[in-house]
């Protein structure tokens, strides 16, 4: 009968604090039975409290239960133990580095799942269950497990700490109530905690509220950083392509100028050969005066001499002057000199960059270069014309807002 009964015999035979089978077991006095060693350990805990309870239904015995084995209750568990091994306790439910351990467990520890904040006291799964059956303990208050539950007695009194002092702001026991604290403003530590929650909640609204707020706040920037990366990316293109024409235009009056270089080249070369050219023949029209006054001054007869003399015609003056001033490479130094101003005036300098405003919006930029004063456009249609700068608008390449 024992082998057909064995799973309900073994729960039935174990001990809830170690909960294998009954080793040398006792009976305390409210009828609950455990190891002679298991009891006592845990009655060993509970002498510095001075009280003395049972695990399970938290009942109190003053003074001390004298411990004696329970031979028929033995005999039992041995019947059981002969059927064949206890069940093995789930490996989840042993107790792990990062869980908090059952307190009631004392060979095995098993993971605690409940602390109980009037016992102080961790519970697994087999431990809590007087919890849910006994009367008196269902109204204590059960919380996830905590390794935080020492914290609630007082280190004074060795009390659980239910009160709250608000003139020192701190937790205390009924027994620093009626000495140091006495005359001082306190609450039931649950009032306290309800108030505090208020204030943790608005505080809680504020800040969800400012979250919001900032989040906001920051899809608003990142609206703004797309936005300036649009406006940029047109500004380069828009400077681009008026880089491009600038470039074109000027490289349409490189061309003109380079034309009206050539021809004023031409004119002024067919000038010089004509001059040279009207030189030569009188050149040749000396020489040969210059020989008849040769054969004159060798006539060895003075009478001929003097007869010939005054048929000679006179020497003309001649139509150029004397002397021809040559300048040399000097001639259109007037086109380089204009070429050199305009290239000064449209120069920007290195020492003046480009500058980013944002004086009217802090993510409106704008793009500007201001130009020296009285500036030209190097566009002019008319090389030899003279263009004031307009009053009002300065050539200035400006994006306001890119």
């Amino acid at each position: 009968m024992a082998q057909q009964g064995y799973p309900m015999d073994s729960v039935k035979f174990s001990c809830s604090i170690c909960l294998d089978l009954l080793k040398t077991p006792v009976t305390i006095p409210c009828g609950h039975n455990y190891c002679m060693y298991c009891i006592g350990s845990f009655w060993d805990d509970e002498d510095k409290k001075g009280i003395h309870s049972c695990p399970q239904c938290r009942q109190q015995f003053t003074p001390r239960p004298v411990l004696v084995k329970n031979t028929m209750l033995a005999e039992l568990v041995e019947d059981v133990r002969k059927t064949g091994p206890q069940p093995a306790p789930d490996d989840d439910s042993l107790v792990g580095p990062e869980d908090v351990a059952c307190d009631i467990c004392t060979v095995r520890k098993m993971k605690a799942i409940k602390s109980c904040l009037v016992c102080l006291v961790s519970y697994c799964e087999n431990h809590l269950q007087p919890h849910y059956d006994i009367p008196g303990l269902k109204k204590h208050k059960l919380v996830n497990p905590s390794k935080t539950l020492q914290d609630n007695i007082c280190s004074h009194h060795d009390e659980v700490m239910k009160i709250f002092c608000r003139t020192d702001q701190q937790c205390i026991c009924y027994l620093c109530l009626m000495a140091e604290h006495k005359g001082h403003e306190t609450v039931p530590a649950a009032a306290e905690r309800a108030d505090k929650k208020k204030e943790l909640q608005e505080s809680r609204q504020q800040i969800h509220q400012r979250i919001q707020d900032q989040e906001k706040d920051v899809k608003l920037l990142q609206q703004e950083v797309e936005t300036i990366n649009v406006s940029a990316d047109k500004a380069v293109e828009d400077s681009e392509k008026i880089f491009t024409e600038m470039i074109r235009l000027l490289q349409e009056r490189s061309s003109e100028v380079k034309q009206q270089i050539r021809s004023q080249q031409e004119t002024e070369v067919s000038r010089v050969k004509d001059v040279q050219e009207k030189l030569e023949q009188e050149i040749t029209e000396l020489k040969r005066k210059d020989a008849e006054l040769e054969q004159l001054s060798h006539t060895e007869d003075h009478t001929q001499f003097l007869l010939n003399y005054p048929s000679l015609p006179a020497l003309r003056e001649s139509t150029h002057s004397s002397s021809i001033n040559i300048r040399p490479l000097r001639h259109f130094e007037d086109v380089t000199a204009a070429v050199t101003e305009l290239k000064t005036k449209e120069k920007v300098p290195p020492s003046r960059p480009v500058v980013l405003s944002s004086t009217l919006h802090p993510h409106a930029l704008s793009l500007e270069s201001a130009p020296p004063s009285g500036r030209t456009s190097p566009l002019q249609s008319d090389p030899g014309s003279r263009t004031e700068p307009p009053p009002t608008r300065p050539s200035v390449y400006k994006t306001t807002r890119f």
